[in-house]
């Protein structure tokens, strides 16, 4: 017979086992959960529900997240050696933000793993014009015959993107059919956010430029804020994100008049070359 302190102890032990899984994972599920402690369906999302009153995690659509911090530092950028390791919702984010781009559309694409994804998928019959500041992008698109690159140039930073001086000055010149673009992070009330402001202009100058502005966001940056505010989150058209995402922050960017889209976890299985 387990003891009402036996107990308590039990559920303290399991929550510390299930934010151990969830950092290991970075996402953890209820029917993960069920099958992990042989606990109900009830009992899982009762368990969620309490780790995220103490803010220890973020519930999502059938599961959870980690809890960020503001000012979270970026992850490196991926590369094309390097990209079969990213996580499945990004790819399912860049597959659905390609089947929005029409034959000869001009567009630009953000200089971030979720815009390396786009550039690899992009079908050999769709002929597009790409605009990017990134010259990872534009290394990966320049050998595709139906592409045409636009490399937005100037003084490079670190990870091999452009946002000061000439590539503002690019910009001013073009014009955008769509642009797939993202941050650190975005919420409802923040908008979209970075750590550092040097790139504010450039990003608002972008979405100046297109007739429509679509933000790709996984679940791991979308509800969340970094330190500094590019623009508020209604200057989007729509929003991209995927299936953990969770239901109460959607609806906070439907209430502002932005069009959100999620994705399947089926879409995220297998890269297209």
């Amino acid at each position: 017979m387990i003891t009402e302190r036996g107990m308590f102890m039990f559920i303290e032990e399991r929550h510390q086992a299930i934010l151990k899984m969830l950092e290991e994972r970075g996402s953890i599920s209820t029917s993960i959960i069920q099958k992990e402690f042989g606990v109900s369906y009830d009992s899982a999302k009762r368990d969620l529900r309490l780790l995220e009153e103490k803010g220890l995690l973020k519930r999502t659509h059938g599961g959870a997240i980690p809890m960020r911090q503001v000012a979270l530092g970026r992850p490196p950028q991926a590369t094309v050696r390097d990209i079969a390791q990213v996580k499945p919702n990004y790819l399912a984010i860049a597959k659905r933000a390609v089947g929005l781009i029409q034959d000869n559309d001009v567009i630009f694409v953000s200089s971030a793993t979720v815009g390396l994804f786009m550039a690899r998928n992009l079908p050999a019959d769709l002929h597009v014009r790409v605009a990017t500041n990134s010259i990872v992008l534009a290394e990966e698109l320049r050998c595709k015959p139906n592409v045409k690159v636009i490399l937005l140039g100037g003084e490079m930073d670190e990870r091999g993107n452009c946002y000061e001086g000439f590539a503002l000055e690019m910009l001013k010149r073009l014009r955008f059919d769509k642009c797939f673009l993202t941050s650190a992070c975005i919420s409802a009330e923040f908008g979209l956010s970075i750590q550092h402001s040097s790139a504010i202009p450039f990003w608002n100058a972008v979405i100046d430029a297109s007739k429509k502005a679509i933000g790709l966001y996984p679940t791991e940056k979308i509800g969340f804020d970094s330190v500094i505010s590019i623009c508020p989150a209604e200057r989007l058209d729509a929003i991209i994100t995927d299936w953990n995402a969770s239901e109460e922050t959607l609806a906070g960017f439907e209430e502002k008049g932005i069009h959100v889209v999620v994705c399947d976890e089926e879409e995220g299985g297998v890269e297209e070359l």
